[in-house]
Formats: structure tokens, C-alpha cells, sequence
């Protein structure tokens, strides 16, 4: 494990947390996988337990010993570098959290049939590209019963460092990936579809039949301008949260979260 010093911006091996855009994370340094960034001694040690794979670490001198010390025991087989808080602020643009940031690869996406497989209560997010509602959402979806995740081309990518920071790690413990636009391709898979939505024809978060449904998947879009018409319509029933004193709706992360609980799956049916 070796410890290197980092006495320039120019470091060879720390542009992966320096100069390289989300998007070159991505798509670039590795077609095959693509890499990601997790930030802060938890976060990373969720992404570790779930079996992602690590390429390097950036630590600050003090948490060598410190709060990433079993972190760096764990990846043994990776470089750590190091330097003083100040100089990789300037590296990176930003405060670290916690002072560590981990470079991990990225997996491969899984197709929807798989993701679904098994499951009985499914979230679409379809153009939400807030990194800090995505995080949020995924974070709501692991700890109130949603068993996968999938987004849109139109989303952000959940493996976005705030997004994960947000979601503290939630990210790598709910199967996701992609999907089309076209909701109707989850009829295929066994899915009734709730599209969360303001129209006259829609039902109530309460309502019986939605708790009833053996497999459910809720739709939501973005705060502003909400689901597109097309999908809405595409989708099996279009569901609202009743509200009160004139207030019609609620942050996207917000409402995810009042659909998720109101909605989880009944014990007779994960029997």
C-alpha cells in the first residue's frame, strides 16, 4: 500500500480527483466500466461492503492514522495520496468531507429485467437531474421498502459524488440501473404503474387498490414541471398526495418519501 506525497497539482495518478469532469469519470478513462468518486470514511466503507472495487485513495496526512485507517487496511493493493488540507482543497475545487475520497470503478449497468426480477415495489425516476434529490430519493427508497431503482436517460446519474454523499451510501445498497422513456415497458415485466401526478382523474396516495397491488411501480418526475402528459398517460394510475392549507405540492424528495412509506408492500403479499 503505497503512501505517495503529493507535492504538485500536476501529481501524475490525481487527476482522476482533480481535473477530470463527472461526465470523463464516466465515459472515458474506462469505456468498459467507467470510474466514480465516493467521499467520507462511511460512504466509502458502505461502497467496500457491497463488494465495489477501489483504485485509489486521496486521504488528508491526519486521517492516515484517523478515520481512514481501516479503510486504507482494506485496500491495501491501492495507492493513497496524501497531502496537507489546503493543497487538496486546491486540487480538487472543494472541502473534502471527512478528508477522504475514494476513485472506484464503476459497474457495469444491469438490464432492467434483472432488476426487476424478484421485486414488488419499484421507483422510476424519470428527469430528475437535482444530484441532491437523487441522492435523497435513493436513501428514502433503501430505507422504506423499495426493492430497485431506474432511471431515465433524462436523470442524473445516481453514482454522482454529491448524489452519493447525499444518499450516505444508499446508492450501492438498492439494485438500479436504466431504462427507456416508455413506462409501458414495465407492464411487461408484471408492474402496474402509479405515474405521482396533479390531474382531476387522480386517485389518493391512500387508496386501497394501490396497497393492494401485488407489484407497483411509482413514477415520479421533476418538482417543476412534473411528469410529462405522454407518460402520465402511459401509466396504469396517476396518484396524488392529499395536502393541505392550499399547498399543492411538495419537493420531489419529499413526496418519494410519503409514497414510498404509504405504499410499501403488505406482508401478505411478500408472503
Amino acid at each position: 500500500m503505497p503512501i505517495i506525497e503529493i507535492t504538485s497539482l500536476q501529481q501524475p495518478g490525481v487527476e482522476v480527483f482533480s481535473t477530470l469532469t463527472e461526465t470523463q469519470l464516466r465515459m472515458t478513462l474506462e469505456p468498459e466500466k467507467g470510474l466514480f468518486i465516493a467521499e467520507s470514511p462511511k460512504v466509502i466503507r458502505v461502497a467496500l461492503d457491497a463488494g465495489y472495487e477501489p483504485v485509489s485513495l486521496l486521504c488528508e496526512r491526519k486521517h492516515i492514522d484517523g478515520d481512514a485507517h481501516d479503510i486504507i487496511g482494506r485496500c491495501s493493493d491501492i495507492p493513497v495520496y496524501t497531502g496537507s488540507r489546503d493543497l487538496l482543497t486546491e486540487l480538487t475545487g472543494y472541502t473534502l468531507t471527512r478528508g477522504v475520497l475514494c476513485a472506484m470503478h464503476r459497474p457495469l449497468p444491469q438490464p432492467v429485467e434483472t432488476i426487476c426480477r424478484g421485486a414488488r415495489r419499484i421507483v422510476v425516476i424519470k428527469g430528475v437531474t437535482d444530484t441532491t434529490n437523487i441522492g435523497a430519493i435513493f436513501r428514502s427508497a433503501a430505507a422504506l421498502g423499495i426493492d430497485a431503482v431506474l432511471l431515465t436517460p433524462d436523470s442524473c446519474d445516481p453514482l454522482n459524488r454529491r448524489s452519493i454523499r447525499v444518499s450516505m451510501g444508499s446508492v450501492f445498497l438498492i439494485p438500479w440501473t436504466w431504462m427507456s422513456n416508455d413506462v409501458r415497458e414495465l407492464n411487461s415485466y408484471g408492474f402496474s404503474t402509479a405515474a405521482m401526478a396533479l390531474t382531476k382523474n387522480s386517485l389518493p396516495l391512500d387508496d386501497k387498490r394501490l396497497k393492494q397491488t401485488e407489484r407497483l411501480a411509482v413514477i415520479m418526475g421533476t418538482e417543476g414541471d412534473g411528469l410529462p402528459m405522454d407518460t402520465i398517460a402511459n401509466c396504469d394510475y396517476v396518484v396524488r398526495i392529499p395536502m393541505s392549507h392550499g399547498v399543492d405540492s411538495l419537493n420531489v424528495a419529499a413526496a418519494a418519501a410519503v409514497a414510498f412509506w404509504e405504499l410499501r408492500t403488505p406482508i401478505s403479499v411478500k408472503d
